[in-house]
C-alpha cells in the first residue's frame, strides 16, 4: 500500500513513519513543511514530500492508496494556527483525497472532539477544530477511521491499550508510540473502517483491542 503520512514530522507521525517503513507492505510519502525534516525522513526509508498545508499540496496525494493526518497545530500557536492546520488543512485533506480517489483515510483526532463544551475553555478552540474536522471526514464517502487518544505522553510503548466509541476513563493517558501503532494497525484492520474510536493505556493488545471498537 502506498501511503501518504500528513504531518510526518511531528511526534506521532514520524513514529507513524517509521513503523510503516518497516512493513514490507506498505511504502511510505512524508509529508513535511521544512526542507531539513525531509533528510530525517530518508534515513527513516520513506520519501519525503514538501509540502504545506496551509498552501496548495494537491500533488502529496498522487500514487497513494491511503492517507495518514496526524498533523498539528501544536500547543504553542494561537488560535489562527489550530484552525489553519487543524481544521482548515484536515479538511483540505480529506477533499483532495476524494479528488484523488483514494479510499483509506486515518485522522488522529482527540478524545473531547465530540463534546468540546465538557472540557476546560483553553483546549475547546482546539476540539472543536477537531470536532469540525471529524465531521467533515465522516460525511465525505471515504473509507475512514478517527482515532480520538487521551492525554499524551512520550512514555515507552506498552503494545496494549483501552479503544472504546467511549472510554470510561476520559482523563486517561496514552503513550505517543502506541498511539501511532495503533493508526498503522489500524490500515490493515477492517473492523475499524467507518469507525470513530477514544484510546487510552489498557490492558488489552492493540489488535485485540482493535477488533472491539
Amino acid at each position: 500500500m502506498n501511503v501518504l503520512v500528513i504531518g510526518a514530522a511531528g511526534n506521532i507521525g514520524r513514529l507513524v513513519v517509521k513503523s510503516l517503513a518497516e512493513n514490507i507492505q506498505h511504502h511510505v510519502k512524508a509529508m513535511v513543511r521544512k526542507t531539513d525534516q525531509m533528510r530525517e525522513m530518508e534515513k527513516l526509508d520513506a520519501k519525503p514530500i514538501l509540502a504545506d498545508l496551509e498552501q496548495d499540496f494537491s500533488y502529496a496525494m498522487n500514487d497513494v492508496n491511503a492517507v495518514i493526518f496526524t498533523a498539528g497545530s501544536g500547543s504553542s500557536t494561537g488560535h489562527d494556527k489550530t484552525i489553519a492546520v487543524d481544521l482548515d488543512g484536515a479538511v483540505k485533506a480529506v477533499d483532495l483525497a476524494v479528488k484523488h480517489g483514494i479510499k483509506r483515510f486515518i485522522m488522529l483526532s482527540s478524545i473531547g472532539a465530540d463534546q468540546p463544551d465538557a472540557f476546560p475553555a483553553f483546549i475547546q478552540p482546539y476540539l472543536e477544530a477537531k470536532q469540525a474536522a471529524d465531521a467533515h471526514l465522516m460525511k465525505s464517502g471515504l473509507n475512514y477511521t478517527i482515532v480520538r487518544p487521551g492525554e499524551l505522553t512520550n512514555n515507552p510503548p506498552t503494545g496494549k491499550v483501552t479503544a472504546a466509541v467511549q472510554v470510561p476513563d476520559r482523563t486517561g493517558t496514552v503513550s505517543r508510540a502506541d498511539v501511532a501503532e495503533v493508526i498503522v494497525q489500524c490500515l490493515l484492520s477492517p473492523e475499524t473502517e467507518g469507525r470513530v474510536f477514544e484510546l487510552v493505556a489498557g490492558s488489552v493488545p492493540i489488535s485485540e483491542a482493535l477488533k472491539q471498537v
